[in-house]
This record gives structure tokens, C-alpha cells and sequence, in this order.
């Protein structure tokens, strides 16, 4: 599992009101102040974490063997957590309510952790597939629950769709999941760009909502763009139309209608997911324009995923009707050439029969003359069909 917990920064003191170091807090210097949020790892992740902020800021150490299982109280043996401009010591940024948890396939432990910390019931991974909507969109003891299905590995062959829960619980967002879809990965690197994202975790809650369709919508501009060019090769005069190229082009085609099936699912997921929130009253006036704003990129997102699954019915109804012109036309070929030797065998039946009256059998020019019928026979109907165009 990988487990983060993110921080709001915290406003930077001036020196008038900077308070005199004390036992267990060192301050920056104004070289040294690191702009970022406060994240813990847990153990598993706690090397890579601190090799990664040893590349930014290499004064700041902590021992890794100090580290510990996450418990009901927070972190036991946390490392130093970076708070705005100091480094806290052990134990002391637990005080602060993290504004974000995200837990990445979190085990059975952590979970009941968890739920020991916030006083919640975390919903289990079979009830995260549930569709009816009191079991995705509920609240609970003041705590909001809300599963959406996302996205997942787009750019791949193999796209999927994975759910996610966002769990506000008082002023801290936890978010469980079993995947790790792009616009999660995206949002945490501009959080730590720019700490102000994740001033609060209905911020964050917006945030990462935001990031996510800003992501349906590049897949979309994707699929478009793919599907452009399946139609330029389905009616392109200069296209072979051997039975790979049409191969490859439903191949393509089935998957872009795969991405925008998936797409309008999430979306669907997202749109009542944002009605839901437009009904809570701990969102305020500025969080309602953003919820706002995020449900007509939705409808306008969705409208544009109705126009990709359109276009895919209407290529994959015309390459289908290309591979039936190619095979009536092989048909075709067949019907000529069976009609064109038709007459030339009844011709041949007739001698061919063993009756002891035939005068042509015992006539000089019979041979010449049923071979010469045979021939005309063949030619006529082609010549025919050359003429009708049907050849």
C-alpha cells in the first residue's frame, strides 16, 4: 500500500512574530524554507519518499528505522514532518488534521486503522462495485461517502474502469483506491508545486474532481483525432482494402468505442456525483461556482463522448460495408464464371450421352463443330456481361 497524507501549508511568520527556536522545532532559514506541503509516507514508502526530498533540500534528514505502523492516534515514530517553514518534531504534526489521505490498495490493518482515526466505516472493495446510488452517494454520521468509476489506463490496449470513494470526514478528504489513474498522480505533483491546491480538503475534493475531467476530455480530443484518421483510411481511394488493413481498422475502431463507452460511464459517475455535492451546505460560495462550473464541463464533456460513439457506429457500420462490397464482389465472380461455362457443359452433356442414334457422332466436322459451339457458348455470355458492365 501507499498511503500519503497531505497538509495544508501553513502561513509563512515574519520575523517580527517568528518565535524563538525551542526544543524539538528548528526553523528554516529564508535559504533553506521549503514552499511544499507536509506529506508522511508509510514505511513502505518512506525511502523513496525522503531520496526524493533529499534531491530538493539536502539538510533535511530523518532516520528511516524510526518509522511505524499507522495506528488509531496517527504515526507512531513518525519522521520530522515539514509544516510551512519549520520541521516539527515527532508526534507534533499529528495535532494538525491532514487535509488529504489517499490510500492506494490499502490492507485490511490500515483500513481498520483508519476507521479507528475518523470514526468512519470505510466501504470494502465489493462495495465499491455496487451501482445503485444510495450505495455510491450517502451520508453517514456527518461523514459524505461517494464512489465514482474512473478511467484507467487509457492509453493502453487494455482500458479499464476502476472505482474510486472520496470520503470527507470533518475537514480531512480520504480517498481509497486500487489503482493509480493518471489525474491522481497529476494532481499530487501540483500540490507540491503549488501548496495552495490543498488549502483544504474540500479544495483538494474539487481539485482532484477537476483533474479528472480535464483527463476525460484529452481522451476524448484523443479518440477524435484516432477516428479521423480510421475514416480517412476507410474512404481513402488509394487503400488496398486487403483483409488486415480492415482488420486494423475495426481493431481501432472498437477500441475508441471501448474509451468513450468507459468515458461517459465515468462521467455519468461524476455528474451525480457533483448534484450530490451541490446539495451540501458545508460548501461554500466559492466552492458552488467551481461545482458549477465542473457540472457543464461535464454535460459538455458528455455530449462530445455521445458524438465519438455516434462516429464509432457510423464507421464500424461502414467498413462492415466495405468488407460486404469486397465479398459481393468476389460472389460476383463466381456467378459470371458459372454462368459463362454453363452453356459449354450442356453442350458437352449432350454428345457426352451414349445414345446409338446421334448423326453428328459419325459426321466428319461433328468434332470441330461441337468444340466451336463450346467456345461461342463460353464467349457470348462474357461478352454480354462486359457490356452490361457487370464485369
Amino acid at each position: 500500500m501507499e498511503s500519503n497524507e497531505i497538509y495544508a501549508p501553513v502561513r509563512t511568520p515574519n520575523d517580527a512574530d517568528q518565535p524563538k527556536n525551542t526544543d524539538g522545532e528548528v526553523t528554516l532559514s529564508d535559504a533553506e524554507k521549503d514552499p511544499r506541503t507536509d506529506i508522511e509516507v508509510s514505511e513502505r514508502h518512506a525511502e523513496a519518499e525522503l531520496a526524493a526530498a533529499a534531491e530538493g533540500e539536502e539538510d533535511i534528514h530523518c532516520d528511516v528505522d524510526s518509522l511505524g505502523d499507522v495506528d488509531a492516534g496517527g504515526l507512531v515514530g513518525e519522521p520530522a514532518a515539514i509544516v510551512g517553514t519549520k520541521i516539527v518534531a515527532p508526534g507534533k504534526a499529528g495535532t494538525a488534521a491532514p487535509v488529504w489521505i489517499d490510500l492506494l490498495e490499502p490492507t485490511a490493518s490500515e483500513l481498520r486503522a483508519i476507521e479507528a482515526r475518523f470514526g468512519i466505516e470505510v466501504p470494502t472493495r465489493e462495495e465499491m462495485q455496487e451501482i445503485e446510488l444510495s450505495s455510491r452517494l450517502y451520508d453517514e454520521d456527518g461523514a459524505l461517502f461517494m464512489t465514482v468509476t474512473i478511467l484507467n489506463r487509457a492509453a493502453t490496449d487494455d482500458p479499464e474502469s476502476t472505482a474510486v470513494t472520496f470520503i470527507l470526514a470533518k475537514k480531512t478528504l480520504i480517498t481509497l483506491r486500487y489503482a493509480d489513474p493518471v489525474p491522481f498522480k497529476t494532481f499530487t505533483r501540483r500540490v507540491k508545486r503549488s501548496p495552495g491546491l490543498a488549502s483544504s480538503s474540500d479544495a483538494v475534493l474539487l481539485g482532484l474532481l477537476e483533474q479528472i475531467v480535464d483527463r476525460l476530455a484529452d481522451i476524448m480530443e484523443i479518440s477524435v483525432a484516432d477516428l479521423e484518421k480510421i475514416s480517412n483510411a476507410v474512404f481513402s481511394k488509394e487503400g488496398n482494402g486487403s483483409d488486415q488493413d480492415h482488420h486494423e481498422n475495426l481493431r481501432r475502431i472498437g477500441r475508441a468505442g471501448n474509451l468513450a463507452s468507459k468515458a461517459k460511464d465515468s462521467l455519468l459517475n461524476l455528474n451525480r456525483m457533483a448534484l450530490f455535492l451541490n446539495t451540501q451546505a458545508r460548501f461554500k460560495k466559492d466552492a458552488k461556482v467551481r461545482l458549477k462550473t465542473l457540472s457543464r464541463d461535464i454535460v459538455s464533456i458528455t455530449e462530445h463522448a455521445n458524438f465519438v460513439a455516434n462516429k464509432v457506429t457510423f464507421l464500424l457500420d461502414a467498413t462492415l460495408g466495405m468488407i460486404n462490397l469486397e465479398q459481393n464482389n468476389i460472389i460476383k465472380i463466381f456467378s459470371v464464371a458459372a454462368a459463362a461455362f454453363l452453356p459449354p457443359t450442356l453442350i458437352a452433356s449432350i454428345y457426352g450421352m451414349n445414345f446409338e442414334f446421334m448423326p453428328e457422332l459419325h459426321w466428319e466436322f461433328g468434332y470441330p463443330l461441337a468444340i466451336a459451339l463450346m467456345v461461342l457458348s463460353a464467349v457470348g455470355p462474357l461478352w454480354y456481361f462486359k457490356r452490361k458492365g457487370w464485369l
